[in-house]
């Protein structure tokens, strides 16, 4: 089914373009306010580090894994939207170094406004990705709502022993991402109509591409840290495994993979609130080359949707960890360093 046909999917969200998170400022005052919980010794990662997913130790060999995310359409396709959606929740679970499991579906539709079909495209697109990562669908839950969301309640399993954190970076590391930059750009450019189907089609198999073979590549080698590049942008989540970590970490600019055309859209306007707003809460933590422009900056804080695994590596793992990623044809790149000074800054050179 081809939505263009129909209805324009990413003009009914009232945020449109990135779906981008609430942002990190507002986020943590938020959850500063709420009463301490209780500890519960069997939590072996909670809220302390803004992981991307909680594990509960269940026995000395097993742990659940446990994430939810859901947001509005990105793209106009539904049966594209499902599998990014599916994509983007699993990625929580292989972040953490765990094996998926089971998924409920999260779904908020206008049934009465919207074709049923469109609805059934979303679920079935989500449903096939889901299949591709070997988890299985067990229900959802459903409300009838003005306005299109979708996403996914997922867990998984690891053993406690080989749980990867973002807080466990250490001075020396290199850090290697695999996937590019520049979504959250692209989606706001869907929306306003300035990309072609060529360019819709890249983004989309950027967004809808699991990060499976990624993570099950790392497990034969020495990772000290991981996260996935979400909503907070490549430099969002960077800062927190350097503050978690309690780590300086340096980017090199030129090193991040950025997908094509995003920096031309962005000077056109097309950037996403969330991205600037990624920025600004992260400017008094981040130290930018001098010749990195406003743009440069705000592409690499850029919120982004199903994005890739940003991992902490030992140094001497690091080439041949690369360089087996890309014979599995992933666009993974080598972007910075873990540095000794603890105060959890992030400086990005050109």
């Amino acid at each position: 089914m081809n939505i263009n046909d129909t209805v324009k999917l990413t003009t009914l969200s009232s945020k449109g373009g990135c779906g981008c998170k609430i942002g990190p400022a507002d986020l943590r005052q938020v959850l500063q306010s709420l009463s301490p919980a209780t500890v519960n010794p069997n939590l072996l990662v909670g809220l302390e580090t803004n992981d991307d997913a909680g594990i509960y130790k269940l026995n000395d060999s097993t742990a659940l894994v446990q994430t939810l995310d859901f947001f509005t359409p990105i793209v106009d396709d539904p049966y594209s939207f499902g599998q990014i959606a599916a994509a983007n929740a699993i990625s929580d679970v292989y972040a953490m170094g765990g094996t998926p499991i089971t998924a409920l579906n999260v779904v908020a539709f206008p049934i009465a406004d919207l074709d049923k079909q469109i609805l059934a495209a979303i679920l079935e697109g989500a449903s096939n990705k889901l299949e591709e990562a070997g988890v299985a669908l067990v229900g959802g839950h459903s409300i009838d709502d003005k306005e299109p969301k979708f996403g996914l309640a997922v867990t998984g399993t690891i053993h406690p022993d080989k749980i990867r954190t973002n807080s466990g970076a250490q001075a020396g590391d290199v850090l290697i991402l695999t996937k590019p930059i520049g979504v959250g750009v692209l989606t706001t450019s869907i929306k306003r109509g300035l990309l072609d189907e060529t360019e819709i089609e890249r983004v989309t198999e950027v967004m809808a591409s699991l990060n499976k073979t990624a993570a099950e590549t790392f497990d034969n080698y020495e990772v000290h840290a991981c996260t996935d590049v979400t909503g907070f942008g490549l430099l969002g989540h960077t800062l927190e495994m350097a503050q978690a970590s309690k780590k300086n970490i340096r980017i090199s600019a030129q090193q991040v993979p950025v997908l094509p055309r995003v920096k031309q859209l962005a000077e056109e306007g097309a950037v996403p609130g969330g991205t600037k707003n990624n920025f600004n809460y992260l400017k008094e933590d981040v130290t930018f080359a001098s010749s990195l422009d406003q743009i440069d900056q705000w592409i690499l804080c850029d919120a982004v949707t199903s994005g890739g695994l940003l991992a902490a590596v030992n140094e001497s793992d690091a080439k041949s960890l690369l360089a087996e990623l890309k014979d599995k044809n992933i666009d993974a790149a080598i972007i910075g360093s873990v540095e000794e000074d603890d105060k959890g800054h992030i400086n990005v050179e050109e």
